[in-house]
Parts: C-alpha cells; sequence; structure tokens
C-alpha cells in the first residue's frame, strides 16, 4: 500500500528548499556528529573518514552559510577552529534521529 502525503504541490517545493539546504552526501551526517557536541575540524575529519579534506571545508562552509552551524576561529597559533549547531539545525534534530533510527532497520536486515 503506498500513503500518499497529503499537501498538494506548490509552485515552490518546500522539500526542494529543504534539500537544497542539507542536500549532499555529508551535510546530515556532519549535523548528526554536531549533535554531540562541539567538534574540532581535525575531530570530524577522523569521525568521517571517507571525506576529503576539500569536501569538508567546502560543506562546512556551505553549513555555515546556511546558518546551520556555528564556525568559532580562536585567536591561538596555530589557529582553533570549533564547530556547533545553530540553533536553527536544532530543528533538524528529529529528522536526523528519524534517519539514524531508518538506518538501523536497514542495518538489521543485511
Amino acid at each position: 500500500m503506498t500513503e500518499k502525503l497529503t499537501h498538494p504541490p506548490d509552485a515552490i517545493c518546500p522539500v526542494e528548499k529543504a534539500m537544497s539546504v542539507i542536500g549532499g552526501k555529508w551535510k546530515l551526517v556532519i549535523l548528526f556528529h554536531l549533535s554531540y557536541g562541539t567538534k574540532r575540524y581535525s575531530e570530524l575529519m577522523r569521525l568521517l573518514s571517507d571525506i576529503s579534506d576539500r569536501m569538508l571545508a567546502r560543506t562546512l562552509k556551505e553549513l555555515e552559510e546556511s546558518r546551520l552551524i556555528n564556525r568559532h576561529a580562536y585567536a591561538e597559533v596555530p589557529v582553533r577552529v570549533e564547530y556547533s549547531l545553530d540553533e536553527k539545525a536544532k530543528d533538524l534534530l528529529p529528522i536526523i534521529e528519524a534517519l539514524y533510527q531508518w538506518g538501523n532497520t536497514l542495518n538489521q536486515e543485511q
């Protein structure tokens, strides 16, 4: 049985708008890891073993521009940079949790 969404398609699809902000391979994964607390760049690099340095930097910049994460650079030598979730991203946590649970069911099926 196929369930249908109750919302009619609009000229500007809200799902399309949301995916333009959080879409891509790494954005939700980064937000998932930041949901456990502030992380330094090197910590994220270790957690995301398959991501390239360039891709991580670009994705973090996009998330910052979308105001989903905060970037805090400390005036130290060498510069220490930390990333954390912005309040706007906290609205996504139930969605990320649902994806986490769904991913767990997929793991159990294999």
